[in-house]
């Protein structure tokens, strides 16, 4: 009975060898002609694009954010004050969280990127973001113990199916090795959209929606925690949530968002 099961092993071994070959061939070919019948287009211009949802006449119309900027809220500066200064709005009015940083400034490209991952089901564009995020906040992320994403009310994720920011955060994971730990922070109370709103009712309209859950708050404590989020506009979202992280004890909290909205002309300091 020995001898005659050990041939049965041999060939068996390489015809399920052949037939994964066979599967994976399959699956390349279906996937090529997908790609032919339906190609794949530029999120900003609407051109055919091989690669990450953004042609290269519409990758050089972002403005990717590099030094000198703010240490404290990655603001970009137009010259280098030297080490250590800080912008205007980050001695006026520091927020909740230590540092900011972002991978690009809130342009045309920046903002048709951001409603396409958030608002039509282009997630496939989450992993670039996120590439490009992690290059943006490599010192946040260096002494990190966990990433946050912002998170949505549970009404507006049923609706959505997902959040953009944990999709970022997962990309962001990959890359940087840190734990994504989506349920520590929720959003207890349902907001307004906070588009239209001024910086006095942005401030109001989140104010108390984050909680960090009471049987959770050991997991926060004394650890280094990085925000993520797609969008920095006024800061009164990451504001709330850093707050919330903050009572739970978390020893620190910094902010990692895709794109910044950066006010033009030269920024005095």
């Amino acid at each position: 009975m020995e001898a005659e099961s050990a041939p049965s092993r041999s060939i068996s071994a390489p015809l399920r060898a052949a037939w994964m070959a066979g599967r994976d061939a399959l699956s390349r070919a279906a996937r090529l002609a997908l790609d032919i019948a339906l190609p794949t287009l530029c999120v900003s211009c609407r051109e055919p694009v091989d690669g990450e949802g953004v042609c290269a006449a519409c990758w050089v119309k972002l403005s990717f954010i590099a030094p000198p900027y703010c240490p404290r809220l990655g603001i970009p500066f137009v010259y280098d004050p030297g080490p250590d200064m800080l912008s205007m709005e980050a001695i006026a009015s520091p927020p909740a969280y230590q540092r900011a940083r972002a991978a690009v400034r809130y342009d045309d490209v920046a903002r048709t990127l951001v409603h396409a991952l958030k608002y039509q089901d282009r997630t496939d564009l989450a992993p670039a973001m996120g590439r490009w995020m992690a290059r943006a906040g490599v010192e946040l992320l260096a002494g990190a113990d966990m990433l946050v994403p912002v998170p949505l009310h549970w009404r507006r994720a049923w609706r959505r199916r997902y959040n953009q920011s944990g999709a970022l955060a997962r990309v962001i994971a990959r890359q940087s090795g840190v734990k994504v730990r989506s349920e520590v922070l929720r959003r207890v109370r349902a907001t307004e959209q906070q588009i239209g709103l001024s910086r006095a009712q942005r401030a109001t309209n989140v104010q108390g929606a984050f909680q960090v859950s009471a049987d959770l708050q050991a997991e926060v404590q004394g650890r280094r925690i990085v925000l993520i989020d797609d969008v920095l506009t006024s800061g009164a979202t990451a504001d709330a949530c850093a707050r919330a992280l903050l009572r739970a004890k978390a020893a620190q909290v910094d902010l990692l968002v895709f794109a910044r909205v950066v006010e033009s002309g030269p920024r005095p300091i």
